[in-house]
């Protein structure tokens, strides 16, 4: 019936003006807006000017706001903006404008003012309004918000399609089935891998000293790490989860390694220490990677994905880079201008030249630590050569125990460290050699250490985890379902078991540093990391190889340390963007479990301590013979061993902890920001999710029925 002459109004249900035709229902929530993540992530850009349409979600019944929690229920939820013309931004305050007449069921027209700079906007097609977090009407440019993306090399832009999931990214080059072509290929894949080469090279060059071997056996382990990368990442893109994620030596089984190699069993060790301790090491990690193995394929994983959340995994993994923090800078200081000097140079490459461009490629950000190291190296290399570290009547291979020059045994620490010539690992290396299973012997089964790291696979897997789940995120249409992520957990555990017969000292899990890779070199394809394994494969056959990399000088070792140990560290913090990062709840469950994983391994570490007692020990590595003086003592060693090693690692301090509390704490999922995965019903339905995850050769089908494996 017609008020006035005028036809009825009805409310409001889309965007202004509103259209001739009912607009459905709205949809459910989607999965961005379940967990919290926003329209667009950025490293360098305000996400919440992302330049994306916010409309006040209406107050449900029985919310309120809730300061603790960071967010209030009625709080401006981000939406896609109409085509061709921009929305006005409706919420005041935070509260929806009311617009009716009378009783307020019905809609106003805007005034006309307002109406032209909406049809300006609408004809630029380039600027769009919504509601700031205090609910105050915020406009956004589009050419500057494109600005922003180019300017953007630390995470990609993201956007959210109309079924919640964010859909392909604005500046991503290659996605995860993207081929570049041969030649481009080549290189992408050999750029992916040297952009991180020091998380490939830097563990075998602090565990083979520390187990009393020699340059000789460090060039062969290099070797050995290089080949082992290369096979088991062509496994994970294959048979894993499929993307494109770089399986390597991880630093969460440094610390393990190193409380093992300076346990009592190994003390007092004369002849082959190295080969004794390998093999050690070896039954280990075979062990505690079939239970990673059988976690995944059996399904278990699911039930620990129920207490992994961003607010778990950052302090976790952050807590895995600090606990290095005894050996980064001690060693740097056995030579400062050299290690300051390559600490400075991976600096300034990947922070203050970040944005210099060269044929189109930021080189220094994407080579810092490669570029770094080989400019150090030159300038070590000069000062050697020029005679700045001679020293008259000192000899570098006489003994300490010999030198009776007082002169001679000040310089002749320096003169080690300092030098590039010291090593003769180059010229020892031959040109050929071909890494094979049980090289080192056969591994020895110890029930105890096998203890201590089947609870550090688990570490490993929380670690995993997050990194799927960002990188998904990256390449892939849609996050990976359950069963991907299990079926890559158990890939993972496989690839550690190959790990522990070729003897790397260490399990294989996927780097978290390849996330950070993805984004800079903006590579996501799948066939790019494939060909560059393949290379790495081919490079591990090189003697040499290995060798050139075994003479690299312990400082430059630990310069380049001290920023892959903090770059771990911000990497794993970075996980609470997924999260309400302003919740007072996850500041505090995140400040108590980094705080308590460094004071409560202190404690263990420190008990029972007596200075100078074990002096052949060097002290950086006196934190992990804690097993010799922790605070159990039950009557059987081997339980004290297991309890005061495992509660000596920051890493598994830092999980308990914030599992604990995350669990316990009251929360809501957008707060928590709790992973979601793809349903497996709704990934099948989706070609392009199926042609992401599937399992090639028609493997799949052989799975089908394992629900827990399958797609």
């Amino acid at each position: 019936m017609a008020n006035n002459g005028q036809p009825p109004r009805r409310p409001r249900q889309g965007p202004w003006p509103p259209a001739p035709d009912p607009t459905p229902a709205p949809a459910p929530l989607s999965w961005a807006k379940r967990t919290g993540f926003k329209g667009r992530v950025s490293g360098e850009s305000n996400a919440s000017n992302s330049g994306q349409i916010a409309l006040p979600r209406p107050k449900e019944p029985g919310s309120n706001l809730d300061l603790e929690a960071g967010s209030r229920d009625n709080v401006a939820t981000p939406l896609p903006p109409p085509p061709g013309a921009a929305a006005a931004a409706v919420a005041v305050n935070g509260e929806p404008e009311n617009r009716a007449g009378g009783g307020g069921g019905g809609a106003v027209p805007l005034p006309a003012d307002q109406t032209a700079r909406k049809s300006r906007d609408s004809d630029g097609g380039n600027k769009s309004a919504g509601s700031g977090p205090n609910g105050q009407v915020v406009r956004f440019d589009e050419p500057s918000r494109h600005r922003r993306e180019e300017e953007t090399a630390t995470l990609p832009q993201l956007e959210e399609d109309e079924e919640g999931f964010p859909s392909r990214q604005v500046h991503i080059k290659y996605e995860l089935r993207d081929s570049p072509g041969l030649v481009p290929i080549v290189f992408y894949g050999f750029q992916h891998y040297l952009s991180i080469i020091g998380s490939l090279i830097l563990i075998p060059l602090v565990l083979v000293p520390a187990m009393g071997g020699n340059y000789e056996d460090t060039s062969a382990l290099v070797s050995t790490v290089l080949f082992v990368s290369g096979v088991t990442t062509l496994l994970h893109t294959l048979f894993g989860t499929r993307l494109p994620l770089i399986q390597g030596p991880s630093f969460v089984y440094l610390a393990p390694a190193l409380a093992i190699i300076n346990s009592p069993d190994f003390q007092g060790l004369n002849e082959n220490n190295f080969k004794h301790i390998m093999k050690e090491l070896q039954g280990a990690i075979i062990i505690s990677s079939a239970f990673q193995a059988i976690m995944g394929y059996t399904g278990a994983t699911s039930l620990l994905l129920r207490l992994i959340n961003p607010v778990v995994v950052s302090p976790t993994i952050a807590a895995v880079g600090l606990s290095f923090f005894s050996y980064g800078f001690t060693q740097v200081g056995n030579c400062l201008e050299i290690g300051m000097m390559q600490i400075l140079l991976v600096i300034i490459f990947s922070l203050y030249l970040r944005k210099i461009r060269i044929f189109g490629h930021r080189i220094f950000l994407i080579y810092a630590v490669p570029l770094g190291l080989g400019v150090t190296w030159a300038i070590a290399f000069l000062l050697t050569e020029s005679g700045v570290y001679n020293y008259k009547g000192c000899d570098i291979n006489v003994p300490a125990s010999n030198t009776l020059s007082a002169y001679c045994r000040k310089h002749v620490p320096r003169m080690k460290h300092c030098r590039t010539d010291t090593s003769h690992a180059i010229k020892s290396s031959p040109w050929f050699r071909l890494p094979y299973p049980l090289q080192w012997g056969t591994p020895v089964f110890g029930w105890k250490m096998a203890i201590v790291m089947c609870v550090v696979s688990i570490i490993a897997t929380v670690d995993s985890v997050g990194t799927y789940h960002a990188s998904s995120l990256l390449v892939a249409s849609r996050p990976p379902t359950a069963g991907v992520l299990s079926r890559g957990i158990g890939m993972e555990g496989i690839s550690s078991i190959l790990a522990g017969l070729w003897g790397t000292g260490v399990g294989s899990t996927t780097l978290t540093e390849n996330v950070h890779t993805i984004a800079v070199t903006k590579m996501g394809s799948r066939r790019a990391v494939e060909l560059g394994a393949v290379i790495l494969i081919l490079l591990s056959f090189v003697g040499k190889v290995g060798g050139f990399i075994a003479s690299i000088p312990d400082v430059m070792v630990a310069g380049l340390l001290c920023f892959m140990w903090a770059m771990l560290a911000a990497l794993g913090l970075s996980n609470l963007r997924y999260s309400e990062t302003g919740s007072s709840r996850n500041s505090i469950i995140v400040g108590l479990s980094l705080f308590f994983s460094l004071s409560v391994p202190a404690y263990f570490q420190q008990y029972g301590l007596v200075p100078n007692a074990n002096s052949s020990v060097p002290s950086y590595f006196q934190p992990y013979i804690v097993a010799l003086h922790g605070p159990f003592h039950t009557g059987y060693k081997g339980i004290d061993f297991v309890l005061n090693t495992l509660l000596s690692f920051n890493m598994v301090i830092a999980f308990l902890v914030a599992a604990i509390l995350d669990n316990t704490v009251p929360g809501s999922k957008q707060e928590r920001g709790v992973y979601v995965w793809s349903e497996p019903e709704a990934a099948r339905r989706e070609a392009s999710v199926t042609r992401d995850y599937e399992l090639p050769f028609k493997v799949g089908k052989v799975f089908r029925w394992v629900k827990w494996v399958g797609l």
